[in-house]
């Protein structure tokens, strides 16, 4: 009796960690990327997906940068592994430094530019120009 019960055991947790081992499995190679905005508490501002485990952080990370010489694009998006200093696509973060997060809407026209374009290599001026912001 002790062994069949045993046994029925055995095969729930084995399915059950084969099932959590499949949406984990399906989260990272086919769900869509979702995109969330991270402000510190040093006024950086930075874009990803962000991860929760094994460290807290962004990973495909992006920045704005701020080029106030070119008046017709002043702001543009950069990603973070393509700086000059050549960092690696990971952004540990401290949580106590977060001062908040939101999440990107997919039809949002940031998420869709990293999207359409996720490596947003600089070009001489700088990096890829934000989309003009539409007045409703």
């Amino acid at each position: 009796m002790k062994s069949k019960t045993s046994t029925v055991l055995l095969v729930i947790v084995i399915v059950l960690v084969v099932l959590v081992a499949a949406l984990a499995g399906w989260k990272m190679f086919f769900a869509a990327p979702v995109y969330h905005a991270v402000y510190l508490t040093t006024g950086d501002l930075y874009f990803g997906t962000l991860v929760q485990f094994p460290a807290f952080g962004l990973k495909q990370v992006y920045t704005i940068q701020v080029n106030p010489q070119n008046e017709e694009t002043p702001l543009s998006i950069q990603r973070f592994r393509n700086v000059f200093w050549g960092p690696d696509d990971f952004l540990h973060l401290n949580r106590d430094q977060v001062v908040w997060s939101t999440k990107l809407v997919s039809t949002g026209q940031l998420a869709q530019l990293i999207s359409q374009n996720p490596d947003l290599i600089p070009t001489q001026q700088g990096s890829a120009p934000l989309p003009p912001i539409d007045s409703e």
